[in-house]
């Protein structure tokens, strides 16, 4: 019954079954991030902690460079304006992350984003909630379409959603001439609040990422073997909710961009906002394989760039989305590459199992390691080769009574 509900359970799945490592399938479920072929151990988290560090780093020295080539950048309505800029864009790095997380990459996030600041261009006369609400409940609605299609069919999510994107892109392309906000929402009044509760949604969805079993379900649409193998209920649901939600807060962070623009959203393709929000989750710690990710690193990564976006022109830099994001996609991929080699299991954990918990009062106790199913049945020790009898130490040649004796009395 494991590898037949709903023809979704992975084949060969058998929780039952002892694997080849010596360990116990009950320490197995609480210590591998797949009982049947993950690797043993707890994901070492010290390669984000130092990863993190150099992003904060780096933060503070472009700050410092901003801050002295012209110090009112920093100051009243331009750092109002710089917050919510860093919303903006961070709302999308967290859609492009939380897909990432599930293996299953959105890459519909920047069009997305574009066609919800169309709509609040068009329609934000009528009220922030009026405008707002029709563009989030279409979001989700195609986040829902898109995630069908993903977990149904069990294709690639970079596909799936790259096909939904060019739906998204005939939309805007059935404007020609950029579009005037007709709104009046200034998100700079409330920029400091924007921030705050973004950065409070980054680092508690990091701090939940980390704990191993939130982990693991987030991250078990993440392949094994082979890739086209379907990877179960769970893993199809959760998948599900993140592709919804990943389309989600792309609209949100299009409308926000939208609303502290220039006046006008000018109707483009939105894939360079694909880019640069994926280079930028990367760039933050989420690794491209998806699962694992730091907590602070999207937080830092978002930060670095909103900076540096408002540096380029005091230098006299004139760069695209294309060219940010391009380049914090090459390093995103380098950091990956570092996450994926340190960040995984040391290797010999296997003869070290995990305690195993019931919930009540046997925490801490270990289970014993049991014999690998490679030996079964097992070898029982050979018997030692029963040594010859001497006739003349026999018992009853000792204590038997002797019949001469009985025949003199």
């Amino acid at each position: 019954m494991g590898g037949s509900v709903m023809g979704y359970e992975e084949a060969g799945r058998d929780r039952s079954a002892e694997p080849s490592s010596g360990v116990p399938a009950a320490v197995l479920e609480n210590v591998f991030d797949d009982p049947t072929h993950g690797e043993p151990g707890r994901d070492r988290v010290g390669v984000h902690v130092w990863w993190e560090f150099l992003l904060v780093v780096g933060l503070v020295a472009l700050g410092w460079l901003l801050w002295r080539e012209d110090s009112a950048a920093l100051r009243a309505d331009n750092l109002r304006t710089l917050l919510v800029d860093a919303v903006g864009l961070g709302l999308l790095a967290l859609a492009a992350g939380l897909s990432l997380r599930t293996a299953a990459p959105n890459l519909s996030v920047g069009p997305v984003a574009v066609a919800a600041a169309l709509h609040y261009a068009e329609q934000g006369d009528r009220g922030l909630a009026a405008s707002v609400g029709p563009a989030v409940a279409v979001a989700a609605l195609g986040g829902l379409a898109l995630a069908l299609v993903v977990v149904v069919l069990h294709v690639p999510g970079w596909a799936a959603s790259l096909a939904g994107a060019a739906g998204v892109v005939v939309y805007i392309e059935r404007r020609s001439a950029a579009v005037l906000v007709q709104g009046d929402y200034e998100p700079g009044r409330t920029a400091g609040y924007l921030f705050a509760g973004f950065a409070a949604v980054a680092v508690l969805g990091g701090l939940f990422g980390v704990i191993r079993a939130i982990r693991r379900l987030v991250g078990r649409y993440r392949p094994i073997a082979d890739p086209a193998r379907r990877r179960g209920v769970v893993a199809a649901v959760v998948t599900a909710v993140a592709l919804v939600g990943s389309t989600v807060l792309a609209a949100l962070g299009g409308v926000l961009i939208a609303a502290n623009g220039s006046g006008s959203v000018t109707p483009d393709t939105g894939l360079d906002w694909t880019v640069l929000a994926f280079g930028v989750a990367l760039l933050g710690g989420t690794s491209a394989y998806g699962r694992r990710g730091g907590v602070f690193g999207t937080l830092l990564a978002v930060s670095l760039v909103a900076v540096f976006q408002a540096y380029a022109p005091e230098r006299g830099w004139t760069l695209s989305n294309w060219a940010v994001g391009g380049a914090t996609l090459g390093v995103g991929l380098l950091v990956t590459r570092l996450v994926e080699t340190f960040g995984r299991p040391r290797p010999g954990t296997t003869d070290r199992p995990e305690p195993v918990a019931d919930g009540t009062i046997s925490a801490g106790w270990t289970m014993p390691r049991s014999q690998s199913v490679d030996n079964w049945p097992p070898t029982l020790p050979t018997p030692a080769a029963p040594e010859p009898a001497d006739p003349w130490r026999e018992p009853r040649w000792e204590d038997s009574p002797r019949r001469w004796d009985a025949d003199e009395r």
